[in-house]
């Protein structure tokens, strides 16, 4: 069987760190995402509010709404929308949230769907209901 994977050497990979106002600042030794070859790998996005900092909504609708704007403007921030996210990783503080969390994800993408994988945590930072990261394909 031919092994179609071109290999890529390294030092001619152009590498872009993402680092936007529309999405909260990083919390510790991390950026908000990074674009290397067309893709974004996105850090996880909590319920933190881009201008303060500070976590909001106590419900799991209301957090993944403002995890998803935060997503939102990670991708903005590139030239990207929703429709270019291929991957997703949800983190659930409570995996019985599930359904409610579906529900506002759903609205956030309504044309394509990217692949995804959901689990249930033990903890978040600062608190938080839910994360999520995102990989998706960008123009350079």
């Amino acid at each position: 069987m031919e092994n179609n994977v071109k290999k890529v050497n390294f030092q001619e990979s152009a590498i872009y760190t993402v680092d936007t106002v529309g999405a909260p600042k990083a919390i510790g030794p991390y950026v908000q995402g990074k674009v290397v070859n067309g893709m974004l790998y996105a850090s996880g996005q909590i319920a933190l509010d881009p201008s303060s900092g500070e976590l909001v909504g106590e419900t799991i609708e209301d957090q993944t709404y403002q995890v998803l704007r935060n997503v939102g403007g990670v991708l903005a921030a590139v030239g990207a929308d929703y429709d270019q996210v291929v991957k997703t990783t949800c983190f659930l503080k409570n995996i019985s949230d599930f359904a409610a969390f579906n529900q506002i994800y759903a609205s956030f993408f309504d044309n394509e769907k990217p692949s995804r994988s959901c689990v249930g945590v033990a903890d978040l930072p600062k608190g938080a209901l839910v994360e999520v990261e995102i990989l998706a394909v960008v123009d350079e």
